[in-house]
């Protein structure tokens, strides 16, 4: 057998103790003995040798880790490998995917999940009959083995569940039926309720996780919660974070889940808020890979200037620290990258050497730290041949595009430059339309008017078209096989 351990010789766990290593080789010695079956048999007593001695097998179990295939894979295509001799600065573009190996899907460790909710005396009505309904639906989306807590908070924090496994489900049941809305919103005090809550069961046994739902601003604590999301990251504890109506503050939830490389979203109407939910606990509730993160090692000639996340879903990459953080690497699918890097003015023919570090913990291996180093060049020549980009990245590109469009919008409405802010909303309605997308198109433009009339976007329709764009990269986001594998 290719995967033939000293473990599945005698048919026991790689965590078996001393007595069930015994056991096992009992049993198959006597049902193998030497005189009819001396290969077998001679086996069995070498993996016994080893096995039932402690320092033998630490040395064993340090080999088979050695030897282990990598828990996930990295592809890597540049928008241009030869670049041009330059006395100006180039833009190019690195996309990178992660994927586990398919015979690795079903690996999967259970899910420590908690939900934050707020129940300040804006969500009273149709917001918290919609989040009490979703909340009694998706979990049936949980596994036997996972934990579910939960948190309402306003301007204090209550426990609603503690952690509990699934089969309580009328205790669940009563619990979000308490609820009830009143007071502010003070997003601190239910997420440190939220930590305490996880750190309940051992952190290092599963997947933990926050979901938070808000509909309003937090009051004077933004700091201390993006501080405690930042501590939280560091103990295996992701975030991701749901904004409902238009009232709430974007900037904030997506510093909030930059930490963990988590998802932030726009639900528009209470009934969408099962459907968030369930797509979100679907995607947590298989994690290959944990915390995943690029080391920022570019050499002095190339500087990074923007990085976006587009699979499995479309979210800003904080690119702070030495590391940039990922998320994890969960669901069906693969996690892809975006960077936009600029190179600096070269006048001379040279080759230029990038590495991509990327490092994890596995959850099917105990959170054990694995890496994956990949160097990749660029050429730099006085008369590079013309080719064209991946397809992958110019789709990406394209898409993003229309994305940092409208967060310039935003950035020029501030500054006081209504006229250019005017100026780019029209270029995103021409874009979005040639893009077929018709109602964001429509929003746009809806936008420009009243920016022309009163000179400031609505809040909802800002909304709208930040994440609709964001949605816009994510949905179209398929990778293809690249021409190329670097």
């Amino acid at each position: 057998m290719s995967n033939e351990t000293y473990y599945s010789i005698l048919g026991v766990s790689k965590n078996a103790s001393l007595a069930e290593i015994q056991d096992a080789f009992a049993v198959l010695v006597n049902k193998y003995p030497e005189d009819t079956d001396a290969k077998t048999n001679q086996k069995l007593r070498q993996a016994y040798e080893v096995l039932s001695n402690h320092e033998r097998r630490s040395t064993y179990d340090s080999l088979l880790a050695e030897t282990k295939p990598p828990s996930f894979t990295a592809t890597i295509q540049l928008s241009r490998q030869k670049m041009s001799m330059s006395d100006t600065a180039q833009i190019f573009y690195l996309l990178v995917e992660i994927t586990p190996p398919t015979d690795l899907l079903r690996a999967r460790k259970p899910l420590n999940l908690c939900l934050v909710l707020d129940r300040s005396t804006s969500m009273q009505g149709s917001r918290l009959d919609s989040l009490k309904t979703a909340v009694n639906l998706v979990i049936d989306k949980l596994a036997p083995d996972d934990l579910i807590s939960i948190v309402s908070y306003s301007d204090r924090a209550e426990i609603v569940l503690e952690p509990t496994h699934i089969h309580n489900k009328n205790q669940i049941t009563r619990g979000v039926r308490s609820i009830q809305a009143s007071g502010g919103t003070e997003t601190f005090q239910g997420l440190k309720a939220g930590v305490q809550q996880l750190h309940k069961t051992p952190l290092e046994q599963y997947n933990n996780h926050i979901i938070l739902l808000t509909d309003g601003h937090t009051y004077g604590d933004a700091d201390l919660c993006i501080e405690l999301a930042q501590t939280a990251s560091a103990t295996q504890i992701g975030l991701s974070a749901f904004g409902l109506g238009d009232e709430w503050n974007d900037k904030f939830l997506d510093q909030l889940v930059a930490p963990s490389g988590g998802r932030s979203a726009f639900i528009q109407e209470p009934a969408q808020i099962i459907d968030f939910l369930q797509e979100r606990i679907q995607g947590l509730g298989t994690i290959h890979a944990q915390n995943l993160r690029l080391k920022k090692a570019f050499p002095e000639a190339i500087t990074l200037q923007y990085g976006f996340k587009l699979l499995p879903y479309a979210q800003p990459i904080k690119l702070d620290g030495s590391e940039i953080s990922l998320g994890n690497l969960e669901g069906k699918g693969a996690l892809a990258f975006l960077l936009e890097l600029l190179l600096q003015p070269q006048e001379h023919e040279s080759r230029i050497t990038i590495p991509v570090e990327i490092t994890s913990e596995v959850s099917h291996q105990n959170n054990q730290t694995q890496k994956i180093h990949k160097q990749i060049q660029i050429f730099i020549t006085e008369n590079p041949p013309k080719a064209e980009p991946p397809r992958d990245i110019v789709k990406a590109v394209r898409m993003l595009n229309m994305y940092r469009i409208n967060e310039k919008v935003w950035e020029d409405i501030e500054a006081g430059h209504v006229g250019v802010a005017a100026t780019r909303l029209r270029h995103l309605t021409t874009r979005l339309l040639e893009a077929g997308e018709v109602q964001l198109a429509q929003q746009a433009n809806a936008e420009t008017e009243r920016l022309a009339n009163i000179g400031e976007l609505s809040e909802e329709g800002r909304k709208r078209l930040k994440y609709g764009t964001r949605a816009m990269i994510g949905q179209s986001m398929k990778i293809e096989e690249p021409n190329d594998s670097l």
